[in-house]
């Protein structure tokens, strides 16, 4: 009896499934999809400063470079509190080697920018003290989530468009949204530069103003797709 009841339970779940299904595909229906997209420009530059004493060859210490890094870098209004990190102990920089009876001492920063004039300043103002082995490791954007939001809305109105469009060349009237599916973004940006920075800029030269260049822009992606309802 218990096998039976159960049986019957199962049954009558299938049925119902079956029935919802069955009367989805019933009715008639328009299906549409759009995509839409944007470009912004980056408003986050990350790049990564490595400081290795023995580029040096002995002649200025770690803590010395690092004292120096940050002068220059307040001099230019960063904030060093908020946009200067210490890379992350698992960094394959972030290593003390031992060569016989010398400790070589290294360490890598990660430090935010907002804008590329800023970041080409700060480019040569390192270069400048001695430090050039920087790396631009990637750009973002900030809003990027706002944004993403924003492009769904434009997405799901422009299927409600082209399916009146559509619906009207046949004659008949677009009813409401029967299933909606957010198909995922996507976000084209240039690759990051993992060579070192070089500037286009002589270090020694007692004045320098960054040409007014932005960093490629990032284009944002989303595809939304729709079922409508259609009306005689």
């Amino acid at each position: 009896m218990k096998k039976l009841g159960l049986m019957l339970v199962l049954a009558g779940m299938l049925q119902t499934g079956f029935s919802q299904t069955k009367n989805f595909i019933d009715q008639p229906y328009l299906e549409t999809s759009a995509e839409v997209d944007t470009l912004v420009t980056p408003n986050r530059i990350y790049l990564g400063i490595r400081l290795l004493e023995s580029d040096y060859k002995g002649r200025i210490s770690l803590e010395t470079l690092e004292r120096q890094m940050g002068d220059k870098l307040r001099g230019l209004g960063i904030d060093l509190e908020k946009q200067l990190t210490v890379s992350d102990l698992g960094s394959d920089f972030q290593k003390y080697f031992l060569r016989k009876e010398d400790i070589v001492k290294e360490k890598v920063f990660e430090l935010v920018l907002y804008d590329a004039q800023t970041t080409a300043r700060v480019l040569y103002e390192l270069e400048k003290a001695g430090i050039s082995n920087i790396q631009l490791l990637k750009t973002d954007y900030e809003d990027m989530e706002s944004l993403k939001d924003s492009l769904r809305v434009r997405a799901i109105q422009q299927t409600k468009r082209q399916g009146a469009l559509m619906a009207q060349a046949l004659g008949q009237s677009l009813g409401s949204a029967l299933h909606i599916t957010d198909r995922g973004f996507s976000v084209f940006n240039a690759a990051p530069v993992r060579g070192a920075v070089r500037l286009s800029a002589e270090a020694d030269s007692d004045q320098y103003t960054p040409l007014p260049a932005e960093f490629d822009k990032i284009r944002i992606q989303v595809t939304v797709s729709a079922k409508f309802k259609l009306g005689q």
